[in-house]
């Protein structure tokens, strides 16, 4: 008799047993990263498409359809295809709108993350489907790809990661009492396989809150409070004459334009991993061109450096640009953002010049989250939102791997996958 337990955890075995003695028509495993949900949901995949074909043959169809959504196809890929290879040797052969068949059935990829989806799925009778990082999903698409499992037999998988308390997902689905419709919650420490050393490393690195809430007890809890409370003068804050001490690996700047807002451009330094902010460039109402001044004043001092810009002004970027400064559209994934610099500050791997940010020590203990969205309030945030431009654009260019986190991971959040 096959041992379950050296293949599955104890909480991936209690679903396996629920969904084979259950009839269902909805499975969502919803919860912490790295918890084995998604391992768990690849695999129920394939005993899908091996009973949609049993059914189809019944019926005498020739080519059953299945639904396999992501937030976008390369995320698909990553989470899904990738490691379902890589488990069991599958070679995927795709035709020219990226579907494939396997075990008889054709399996129809489309991204939930827009609208757009909807256009591949629209008017298919699909005999399930599998969604990867449901909460990502846009409502409309999710709803269309529900309304297009209408084959006999129908069932929809779904796994996804916490957001905020009021999202969708939880309350129409998750919450929801409609017969047919299973849910499971998972913790980090469900993921009996990991290495101690692992889950002990990634919690201590963990910021407090709403971070280690979501990321460690898979809670779905908004933030509450300051964005940052691990900033602390006592270990955070270096002198002008300690950073003239330092010689760095690379230097850059953060961006975030402004007009009735304050813009800003930080001055950001690398060094062992740790992150300086060296000098802060803070003001309201001024002109691209007289950014242009303050972005050639810091060139003249560090050199040729990028410049990582909030994207929402394309052409003040283009301006930059056409003036010679090396200005690129910074990566503005909020919160993975956020997150990235709160661990910085939880791991005592942030630091900045304190004398020389006023405007900094004016938004700190000021900047806080939006009560049931699980994202910050847009109010003294502005040389903040520089700060994580410069800092989440140089780990996306440079792939660092944050603490406790595997490189695939790493890879994957920082090219905004999860």
């Amino acid at each position: 008799m096959l041992d379950l337990s050296k293949a599955y955890t104890p909480k991936q075995i209690e679903i396996l047993r629920v969904c084979r003695n259950t009839d269902w028509f909805m499975l969502i495993n919803h919860g912490a990263k790295r918890s084995g949900k998604t391992q768990l949901d690849n695999d129920l995949f394939i005993q899908e498409l091996i009973r949609v074909r049993k059914i189809a043959d019944q019926l005498g169809i020739d080519t059953p359809q299945y639904i396999l959504a992501g937030y976008s196809l390369g995320n698909i890929q990553d989470n899904i295809l990738t490691e379902l290879s890589n488990k069991y040797g599958f070679e995927f052969k795709f035709d020219k709108f990226n579907n494939f068949t396997l075990f008889g059935v054709k399996v129809v990829q489309t991204s939930h993350g827009s609208i757009s989806g909807l256009g591949r799925i629209r008017g298919m009778t699909a005999f399930g489907a599998y969604i990867n990082e449901a909460s990502l999903a846009n409502q409309e698409v999710f709803d269309e790809i529900k309304a297009r499992c209408s084959g006999p037999g129908a069932r929809i998988i779904a796994d996804t990661n916490p957001d905020h308390p009021e999202h969708w997902l939880l309350k129409d689905y998750i919450k929801s009492e409609a017969a047919g419709i299973m849910s499971f919650h998972f913790c980090l420490d469900d993921n009996t396989f990991l290495d101690p050393r692992y889950v002990k490393n990634i919690k201590e690195s963990t910021p407090k809150g709403m971070f280690y809430d979501r990321g460690i007890n898979g809670i779905w809890v908004s933030g509450e409070g300051v964005v940052y409370p691990d900033f602390d003068q006592n270990v955070h804050v270096i002198t002008p004459e300690q950073a003239k001490q330092i010689i760095f690996e690379r230097v850059f700047c953060g961006v975030d334009w402004g007009w009735e807002h304050w813009g800003a451009i930080v001055v950001i330094g690398v060094k062992n991993g740790s992150y300086y902010i060296i000098e802060e460039h803070a003001a309201q109402h001024k002109y691209i061109k007289n950014w242009i001044v303050v972005a050639k004043d810091i060139i003249k001092r560090y050199g040729d450096i990028p410049f990582y810009c909030d994207p929402a002004r394309t052409e003040h970027i283009a301006a930059f640009q056409d003036a010679g400064i090396e200005a690129y559209m910074a990566n503005n994934r909020v919160l993975s953002g956020i997150e990235a610099v709160a661990t910085l500050m939880t791991n005592k791997q942030f630091f900045i010049v304190y004398s020389k940010c006023p405007r900094f020590r004016e938004e700190i203990y000021k900047y806080i989250w939006k009560k049931n969205t699980g994202e910050p309030l847009k109010e003294n945030d502005d040389v903040l939102c520089a700060i994580r431009y410069g800092i989440y654009s140089d780990m996306t260019v440079n792939e660092i791997e944050l603490p406790g986190q595997s490189q695939l991971e790493q890879a994957k959040r920082l090219k905004g996958l999860i």
